[in-house]
């Protein structure tokens, strides 16, 4: 199957304005979210010196960041001459986020740092988890008609966003009532093979024209003509 036969179907010009529309409307919505979600986290954190936390509001920095990307590609009037820099900015967001999470879990795994007790990240743990998956379903759906990979790799992002969630809400929780710090750390391991794998796929779908369902992993690469 070549390339061309995996692109998808051309879209009509008002569709493509009303899908661009709702691309800004989605990234708008995550970018704002997050700021709030950032200083709640980074002071809930900091009052209860939790590693897991701060490092839970750093991530929605990201977050902003690669939502950011995207809006400032889509506030164009030809958004795919942006593409490349917008996914070149997401894959560098996924690196850093990675290596945060990745350091952070290896500390908190020696010893070096332990999460506290903090109901106030628990409740923004469990609202981020409702929240994130939905915004990050919507944009990607909406990037996949699109074909904007770019959009697909910012939804990308916002469903780390969710897995870092899970993973600070279970770590919390289990750290509240069982007293196991390192359930957050495991869990922000395997959050950093998941960042990471989105990440190469993003900084290598800047060069070629992959369907976006072969950036995402849904199709295999092997399947396009490209790269």
């Amino acid at each position: 199957m070549t390339s061309a036969a995996l692109s998808p179907a051309p879209i009509a010009p008002a569709r493509r304005l009303l899908l661009q529309r709702r691309i800004r409307l989605v990234v708008a919505i995550t970018i704002g979210y997050n700021v709030v979600e950032a200083i709640v986290a980074i002071a809930a954190g900091t009052i209860a010196s939790s590693t897991a936390l701060i490092g839970f509001g750093l991530d929605s920095v990201v977050e902003v960041l690669s939502a950011a990307a995207v809006a400032w590609q889509f506030a164009a009037p030809d958004p795919e001459r942006r593409e490349r820099l917008a996914l070149r900015v997401i894959a560098v967001s996924f690196f850093g986020l990675a290596a945060y999470v990745g350091v952070d879990a290896v500390l908190a795994l020696t010893g070096a740092r332990e999460p506290d007790h903090s109901p106030v990240g628990i409740v923004l743990a469990a609202v981020s988890l409702a929240v994130m998956p939905f915004l990050s379903l919507v944009e990607r759906r909406t990037g996949t008609e699109l074909g904007s990979a770019s959009a697909v790799a910012d939804s990308k992002q916002t469903l780390i966003c969710s897995y870092l969630s899970a993973a600070v809400l279970l770590g919390l929780v289990l750290n509240l009532a069982f007293g196991w710090t390192w359930a957050d750390p495991v869990a922000g391991l395997v959050i950093v093979v998941f960042a990471v794998r989105e990440g190469v796929e993003a900084w290598r779908g800047e060069a070629c024209t992959t369907p976006v369902s072969a950036l995402t992993g849904e199709r295999g690469a092997e399947a396009c003509d490209c790269c």
